[in-house]
């Protein structure tokens, strides 16, 4: 199998949840937010959050950032182009 297509499925995979897709919306807007923001935001438990958003960095959509006690995140990469991806279905009416 194509290593392409396996890294495309670990995307997929990775996004196919609503709480998921909505912290790669909160991470986008948000830049560097911890666990506690998104949980915050999304009015969701906090271990909840925290668990999806592992996912999403083991997926390689979230990059985590460690600072003392806090951990920030980002939209890797390819997840700047998962999440412009997944704004042409929530956009196109």
């Amino acid at each position: 199998m194509d290593k392409d297509a396996k890294r495309v499925e670990r995307y997929f995979k990775g996004a196919a949840n609503h709480w998921r897709i909505a912290i790669l919306e909160q991470i986008a807007r948000n830049r560097g937010i911890t666990v506690e923001g998104i949980a915050c935001n999304l009015n969701a438990n906090f271990k909840t959050i925290s668990e999806h958003t592992r996912k999403l960095a083991l997926s390689g959509l979230v990059d985590k950032k460690y600072r003392g006690k806090f951990v920030t995140h980002k939209l890797s990469p390819y997840g700047h182009r998962f999440h412009a991806f997944i704004n042409t279905f929530q956009h196109s009416g």
